[in-house]
């Protein structure tokens, strides 16, 4: 593993960078307080090949790397994490889904469309009674004749309300638990898909959060993802890949946190000097930006193997725990420095601040990543 970015992946950080300063950060201020997704954004992200990261050329996507997925995941949430989420949730969840347990005719009708920036594509496992514990969603789908009906409701999912395409986890044989679930892609229209409660959320508030309601919607066969009772295991591996995603987005919280904090330590005077000068600002400093370069090394890993076709369920949760735990720290310690200025809406720290704690809770809380963790190294050692 080559540890130095190659000059292609600096001239993709760089122009990811100008991107998300001149497209997503002037829209930051009102997307945040109104709580609404920019919706000419999605056009743009599109046109930058940006909702086709990982998604092969010849399904419209840009064909890159998972360590060049975090790279773009971490400049793009430096500048708004909720624009960093909805570009995560639609790539490794929604498409990626579609990308590596589609046939080729799901690909060719959905992935294309997702790829190219037509629409925004969500993921559905979360429910108001399976969360951590996904496997007991209640969520059914029956069989009826060439077709499925779907009945239940699904709680918390990023893109639910105006995503256009959607993956659904369902039972289809109770009985059998986790080996009763399958996947199913749905699309808005449906005649008794609906959506129901957004949520108005403390952070990541542009990022659309809703409640998505099946009443007996009939799903084409042809649209199920793989075989019956696969869908625990492709959504399982879905989520080691989504957690990279996660601790990318982590990486550029903490990144912007830390740079904000370094840049306004060097010019705020006190005591008729920068407060850069004080030892207790240079450790916190010293501190956040080692803590930074672990995570990225932890992300980058991770990002490695999965682009060498290895399983790594123990590598995602280290490096979606560590970053996104920094992330909060960060955050928490970038409002410290900035004292009563960071309380206030006049400095992007207050934003880091709020949006930090979902990247602790999204696709897996700390402690399941650190009971995912546990179970890896007891059958290691």
């Amino acid at each position: 593993m080559d540890l130095l970015l190659t000059e292609e992946q600096k001239i993709l950080r760089d122009s990811i960078k100008n991107f998300a300063e001149k497209e997503i950060q002037p829209r930051i201020k009102e997307s945040d307080e109104k709580g609404e997704w920019p919706e000419e954004l999605t056009t743009q992200l599109g046109e930058m090949g940006l909702l086709g990261i990982i998604i092969p050329p010849e399904f419209s996507g840009a064909g890159y790397s998972n360590v060049d997925y975090v790279i773009i995941l971490e400049e793009i949430s430096k500048k708004d994490p909720s624009v960093g989420l909805v570009v995560a949730t639609h790539n490794s969840l929604c498409s990626n889904h579609i990308n590596l347990f589609g046939d080729e005719e799901q690909k060719k009708k959905y992935l294309t469309r997702l790829a190219s920036g037509q629409t925004l594509g969500a993921w559905s496992l979360t429910e108001p009674e399976a969360g951590s514990d996904a496997s007991s969603l209640k969520t059914k789908a029956v069989k009826d004749g060439k077709q499925w009906i779907l009945n239940g409701t699904k709680r918390f999912i990023t893109n639910g309300s105006f995503a256009e395409i959607h993956v659904v986890m369902a039972a289809t044989d109770s009985e059998k638990g986790r080996k009763g679930i399958s996947a199913f892609i749905l699309e808005k229209g449906m005649e008794g898909f609906s959506v129901g409660k957004k949520e108005d959320k403390l952070g990541i508030r542009s990022a659309d959060t809703s409640e998505l309601i099946f009443e007996d919607v009939r799903v084409p066969e042809e649209n199920m993802l793989g075989n019956e009772g696969e869908g625990y295991r492709q959504a399982m591996t879905i989520l080691d890949g989504g957690r990279v995603s996660i601790a990318g987005f982590s990486l550029g919280i903490a990144a912007g946190a830390l740079e904000e904090s370094l840049k306004y330590a060097k010019e705020r005077v006190q005591f008729n000097q920068p407060i850069v000068n004080f030892q207790a600002i240079q450790w916190m400093l010293a501190d956040g930006f080692t803590e930074l370069e672990a995570a990225r090394l932890l992300t980058y890993k991770a990002a490695f193997l999965e682009d060498q076709g290895k399983k790594i369920p123990k590598e995602s949760a280290m490096a979606k725990l560590f970053a996104s735990e920094l992330a909060v720290k960060a955050s928490s310690m970038a409002v410290q420095i900035f004292g009563g200025y960071g309380f206030t809406k006049d400095y992007p720290v207050e934003k880091f601040y709020r949006d930090s704690k979902l990247a602790t809770i999204g696709e897996g809380t700390s402690e399941i990543q650190r009971w995912i963790i546990a179970q890896k190294v007891l059958s290691e050692y």
